[in-house]
């Protein structure tokens, strides 16, 4: 970067910085997220609720449905190299 273009865009530098950070947040959030081994962990913990009374089938198969399309997720990622 060439000292003209650096003055002028110095302005920008905490914008820049600002969506640095929120990118930085972005991949940290989506990198537990699509986490598998926090996703059997949830699954057990649904497993569990379920067992003690907590969950009705209903209920048990929507979140082990939205977990296992989670887990799914996270696989394809890590097989495109996005993870």
């Amino acid at each position: 970067m060439g000292l003209i273009t650096g003055l002028l865009t110095l302005p920008l530098a905490p914008v820049r910085g600002a969506v640095w950070v929120a990118e930085q947040i972005k991949q940290h959030a989506e990198r537990q997220y699509y986490d598998p081994a926090l996703i059997q962990r949830q699954i057990a913990d649904v497993d569990d609720a379920h067992a003690a009374g907590e969950l009705t089938d209903h209920e048990r198969d929507e979140l082990q449905a939205d977990l296992l399309a989670r887990l799914f997720e996270a696989q394809r990622r890590r097989d495109a190299g996005e993870m």
